[in-house]
């Protein structure tokens, strides 16, 4: 019976979790993928591409200060951000089809929060050793030789971390001259900060949150039962085949022999033989740890696999289940997969019919129209023209309207003005129509305005509108 005075917590403490060390082809498959994503990481900023001498020569940079995001040949401006949210959505459905078909493939193999996860355990093991030897150091005394193995252990985490917020920043502008400017404590101190958050973050949920973090910060366990059903091919436990379990000698019928391997090896420090569970993340670490010990005893493999819970009933009758292909391929995933499909091509598609050139424009509204001293109707436009050229181009303007009207730039007599490469010039332009016309006297008189690249023929065009005396009636 409890104190009145001490009633029980409603909280449990958090119990650390010390995976084993565990060798198959899903573990190989990790390290490779791991290798792969932090390699991307690290060095992609250290990419140099020649785009011409008036633009940065980093392969993937975003420079918020031009207002472009260059990748590789691509070059996007701000006006066309359109591409970024078109590859936001291709992610998220990306995200919905490999949930559908294949479970939490993205949190077990490519997720942020599992890479640097799996490198900080990895650092763990080497220095402090595999699970029984954490396990006992967790519960040893703070002696000299658990404060020099937790001290390089927290002091190996922290360069990564360093290293990761840094890597960061250097997407952001020249990694070369950004990487002296740090070192010299030149850099802005929008950089250190940066750099300093990511550092904690990276410190904190790689190595003392890990689990948390899935568990309870990240939204997706929450939803990943809507993408979900009885077709999707996920990690689960053949209880038909492993129950009742024992030890080998006990004379059980079933394969499992409950050794507890399964749950050794789990970063999640969940037992897959109880089901679905919510924190699984289908890193099929259980998986290697169950077929070497199914080896071991002589048994098939497979009592942990990769597995859909709709072949359960052809299983336990002794049938096959169904090829992995049906599984996959079922309206769900052909659905998304369109989808997907349907907004990559249309990005595509768009990247490739995309002007060089470009104009907008702004009608300036104070005053609406002037009256000249010959009786002319005079109305002004701020047009912003953009070169996207890597070279100096001389764009022609016109303008083409049902009515007779004049166009003249502010500033010259010409009807050409130069826009340097690689940005936009606001060029005033003025538009007349003499006393008497219609477009004069009228309210409103529908235009277009042109503008042509004098040496690659480009066109671009805006439509706008010329106010008369009629417009203030």
């Amino acid at each position: 019976m409890n104190d009145a005075n001490n009633p029980p917590s409603l909280y449990a403490a958090q119990e650390p979790i010390f995976p084993r060390r565990v060798s198959g082809f899903f573990r190989t498959f990790k390290w490779w993928i791991m290798a792969v994503t932090l390699g991307i990481y690290y060095l992609t900023p250290w990419i140099r591409w020649d785009r011409g001498p008036n633009l940065p020569d980093q392969a993937v940079l975003v420079d918020l200060a031009g207002r472009r995001f260059y990748f590789f040949w691509i070059e996007i401006w701000p006006h066309e951000f359109y591409f970024v949210a078109g590859l936001l959505i291709m992610a998220g459905l990306g995200l919905f089809l490999f949930t559908s078909a294949l479970g939490r493939v993205w949190c077990g193999y490519a997720c942020p929060q599992t890479v640097w996860t799996d490198l900080f355990i990895l650092v763990e093991r080497w220095i402090e050793g595999d699970r029984n030897a954490r396990v006992r150091l967790w519960k040893a005394k703070w002696d000299f030789k658990k404060w020099r193995l937790r001290i390089t252990k927290w002091t190996v985490w922290l360069l990564i971390a360093i290293a990761t917020g840094g890597a960061w920043v250097f997407y952001f502008t020249d990694a070369p001259r950004l990487a002296v400017d740090l070192f010299t404590l030149n850099a802005h101190p929008v950089a250190y900060a940066t750099i300093g958050v990511l550092t904690a973050t990276t410190f904190i949920f790689g190595g003392f949150m890990r689990e948390q973090v899935c568990i309870y910060m990240c939204p997706w366990p929450r939803i990943q039962g809507a993408m979900m059903d009885e077709d999707t091919i996920t990690v689960g436990y053949r209880e038909w085949r492993g129950e009742p379990r024992g030890k080998k000698h006990e004379g059980t019928t079933g394969d499992c022999i409950d050794c507890m391997a399964c749950v050794n090896v789990c970063p999640m420090g969940i037992d897959i033989r109880d089901g679905q569970q919510m924190e699984c993340i289908t890193c099929a670490l259980c998986i290697d740890a169950c077929d070497d010990v199914m080896e071991k005893i002589g048994k098939p493999r497979g009592l942990i696999d990769y597995l859909a819970l709709s072949d359960e009933p052809l299983e336990r009758s002794g049938g096959k289940a169904k090829p992995i292909w049906k599984h996959i391929l079922r309206p769900r995933t052909l659905v998304y997969t369109f989808l997907w499909s349907l907004i990559g091509f249309g990005l595509i598609f768009a990247l490739f019919i995309r002007s060089e050139i470009d104009m907008t424009v702004s009608p300036v509204r104070n005053p609406t129209f002037v009256t000249m001293s010959d009786g002319s109707i005079r109305n002004a436009y701020d047009i912003r023209l953009l070169n996207k050229h890597a070279d100096d181009r001389e764009f022609h303007m016109s303008l083409t309207s049902e009515e007779l009207l004049r166009i003249n730039l502010e500033g010259t007599d010409d009807v050409t003005v130069v826009v340097p490469a690689n940005e936009t010039k606001l060029q005033r332009v003025y538009v007349t129509a003499r006393r008497g016309d219609p477009a004069a006297t009228a309210g409103r008189t529908e235009l277009r305005f042109w503008v042509e690249d004098l040496i690659s023929g480009e066109r671009a065009y805006t439509n706008s509108i010329f106010n008369g005396t009629g417009a203030d009636q």
